[in-house]
């Protein structure tokens, strides 16, 4: 007879967002079981944001070294050791798994168990030899690489997020499938690392993104020997002389790319197969499990958070679909999710960020709207360390209400932050133009950019009129 287990939450999945619930719950005094049944810590730390980012850093020290001669430092070609290179982002996850460690949430009073489960029905499922049953389930299963069906793919070697981070050897030619975000950021950490890299994209490369930003990052990245293929739909793979092959068709006719690795990079699908969530009456898609605004699925009993309910896959997402889910789930609130002020952020060099409407999203819904622009080559602090691609973009409406904000250029994702506070609390332009900015600083363009709102009605001649007046007034 398998052992039984009664808890007030059950919650399947040990990433981000799991593990969030599971320690918040536990903490505030419920009986808390957490079933996963790989790396805890899931795919951000083992897999995705935090291997990567390494990886990147690694790539930005070699580049930092080959371009120093700007600044007047010759430094010569760096050397690249890959092994140390692997070390290095493994050293890096190393550092941080106890934090997500079954040690760590045991200590916390969570029942960890190391274990696939499966549903039995709508209140129970079974996790190796034990039976959970529970008040509530929390399904955070995460999301995988999107492996697509290209003709010849079951016979040529290839990567995806999930093995490239095991490499420990120079890759000679990345080929690279898929112009998102995943895609591009390996695309450059490879190349700064020494590799030639192809990156091959069915649409446009960032698709995601206002194009007016987007083209500061793809001209850097192109200019630093990247090759990328936009509009390119890839028709078949096969093993080549010296690695894949990858036959592709664009507007040029039927194209061949040999590499001696490949990389897909082209999505993520939901992490729903062997749940068995039919028998816990639980709907899902294509897109992963349905759910309200309030993250509950089909069955008012389970929630479903993260990558697993099929809308923005990003970790900072995981983390406050738990605080939903907790105020749902034990203070009984109706807590909502509001996806206006979710930023996202792409880590290439420079950065793009991104929070709220776009200009086409503002134009659209708004109608009449303001687009202020400040580039980074008016920025003090970015001339000093000769960085000065990119620029600031901000959306408002007619009345001056923040509706959107993104940024290109150094260090992106810091400097989008007080655009988030300002979205999320429906706050004006005014309110960042009148800060008060340290000078020299990289956040000097947030507030140039919010002023230049001002700049029409402030040197008007309605207004010069005025001054003048009250000038004759003494």
């Amino acid at each position: 007879m398998p052992e039984r287990l009664n808890v007030d939450i059950c919650v399947i999945g040990g990433g981000s967002a799991g593990l969030s619930v599971a320690a918040g719950a536990s903490q505030l005094g419920v009986t808390v079981a957490l079933v996963e049944k790989g790396r805890m810590g899931g795919d951000c730390l083992n897999y995705g944001c935090v291997p990567s980012k390494a990886l990147l850093a690694a790539g930005r020290a070699r580049h930092a070294i080959d371009t120093s001669g700007r600044f007047g430092i010759q430094a010569g070609p760096a050397q690249v050791d890959m092994q140390q290179v692997h070390d290095h982002v493994h050293g890096v996850i190393a550092g941080i798994a106890p934090h997500d460690s079954v040690e760590r949430f045991e200590g916390l009073g969570v029942r960890v168990v190391q274990a696939a489960a499966r549903f039995l029905n709508a209140r129970e499922l079974q996790a190796g030899d034990l039976v959970i049953g529970a008040r509530r389930f929390v399904i955070a299963t995460g999301s995988s690489p999107l492996v697509p069906p290209i003709p010849g793919l079951d016979h040529v070697p290839y990567l995806t997020n999930e093995s490239i981070f095991d490499l420990n050897r120079p890759i000679p030619h990345l080929l690279v499938v898929g112009g998102g975000p995943i895609g591009l950021e390996m695309a450059q950490a490879h190349a700064r690392l020494g590799a030639r890299v192809t990156v091959l994209e069915m649409a446009r490369a960032m698709p995601k993104d206002d194009p007016e930003l987007a083209a500061i990052v793809l001209k850097r990245l192109r200019g630093e020997g990247i090759e990328i293929h936009e509009n390119t739909r890839v028709t078949g793979v096969e093993a080549g002389p010296d690695g894949p092959v990858v036959k592709a068709e664009n507007e040029a006719g039927e194209q061949r790319f040999q590499g001696s690795d490949l990389l897909l990079a082209v999505g993520r699908r939901a992490n729903v197969d062997d749940l068995n969530l039919d028998a816990a009456g639980v709907a899902y898609g294509n897109r992963g499990i349905e759910v309200d605004a309030r993250l509950r699925t089909s069955n008012r009993r389970i929630y479903a958070i993260g990558d697993v309910a099929g809308g923005l896959q990003f970790t900072h997402v995981a983390g406050y679909h738990a605080g939903i889910v907790i105020r749902n789930a034990l203070f009984r609130l109706p807590a909502r999710t509001d996806d206006r002020a979710i930023p996202w952020v792409t880590y290439t060099d420079p950065e793009l960020a991104h929070v709220g409407m776009t200009e086409a999203q503002a134009r659209e819904a708004a109608g009449a709207i303001n687009v202020l622009r400040w580039p980074f080559t008016e920025n003090d602090r970015a001339r000093a360390e000769r960085d000065v691609d990119g620029f600031v973009k901000v959306v408002t409406d007619g009345k001056g209400r923040i509706l959107g904000a993104s940024i290109v250029g150094t260090h992106a994702g810091e400097l989008i932050q007080p655009w988030i506070l300002a979205i999320a609390n429906k706050m004006k332009i005014g309110k960042l133009a009148g800060i008060v900015a340290p000078y020299p600083t990289l956040g000097e363009v947030n507030k140039r950019a919010a002023s230049s709102y001002f700049v029409p009605k402030l040197f008007s001649e309605r207004t010069k009129k005025l001054v003048r007046l009250l000038t004759k007034l003494g």
